[in-house]
């Protein structure tokens, strides 16, 4: 399973992503996802190409944190190193929906038990046993904080969070719209055209972020999806 994750100069991270290339349980995994919410439910694509736009999402948002000053929280909180919390926002990313190969209800949830198995494969030799235990514990917490019904403790889980409601354009609802699947959820995906994250050069509020819709049926994914996850992400107050 392809990955385009820009490690830069993280070797960790970059390690990393070759073992999610490689991982059969990942991918077997992200699949079973898409047949459970596209399948069965006829929602949105919450599979493979979902997970790298909001891994690519997260990780820009991450990194202008960074350069603003603002510390993730396993740095600030662990003594880790931001590339440490690069890998656990990526992660946090990549996994937050595999609990729907069980069942879409409470899959926040079930995610960590999903996970936690997926998450000791992917790290195993790159971090010392002590080192592994916060990196993984950090990644289950941006797992169970990425609904809007539960507020995330920590910068990268809000970053996941929020990364998660921005992949909102129509690409994501073509699918079950051309099944047939008819819902707000699909017709609203199908409005928006572009979601945009930009750099304020505020550190106080570093990140802008613009979505353009064609028309009107759009406000779903704001106000009922993109809005919440944001007023419940514990990040809000960086975010225009």
């Amino acid at each position: 399973m392809e990955f385009n994750i820009p490690s830069k100069n993280n070797t960790k991270l970059a390690e990393v992503m070759e073992r999610v290339k490689k991982s059969v349980k990942l991918a077997t995994a992200l699949r079973m996802s898409n047949i459970t919410t596209i399948d069965r439910l006829g929602f949105n694509d919450h599979g493979p190409t979902h997970v790298k736009i909001v891994a690519n999402m997260a990780l820009k948002m991450l990194r202008t944190f960074n350069e603003a000053g603002i510390l993730p929280s396993s740095v600030k909180n662990y003594g880790m190193s931001p590339e440490d919390a690069e890998v656990i926002t990526v992660l946090g990313t990549i996994l937050h929906d595999v609990g729907q190969v069980v069942h879409r209800k409470e899959h926040e949830a079930i995610g960590i038990i999903v996970a936690e198995p997926i998450v000791s494969e992917l790290l195993n030799g790159i971090y010392e046993q002590a080192d592994l235990e916060v990196m993984k514990w950090e990644i289950m917490h941006c797992i169970y904080c990425h609904e809007p019904n539960i507020e995330p403790l920590t910068i990268e889980a809000g970053i996941v969070k929020v990364a998660d409601a921005l992949d909102m354009e129509k690409g994501r609802a073509r699918v079950p719209y051309q099944a047939g699947s008819i819902s707000i959820h699909s017709v609203s995906a199908m409005a928006i055209e572009e979601v945009a994250i930009l750099e304020t050069g505020n550190p106080r509020c570093p990140l802008r972020l613009i979505i353009t819709m064609g028309n009107p049926a759009g406000i779903f994914q704001i106000d009922n999806l993109l809005t919440d996850k944001i007023m419940t992400s514990g990040i809000a107050r960086y975010l225009q």
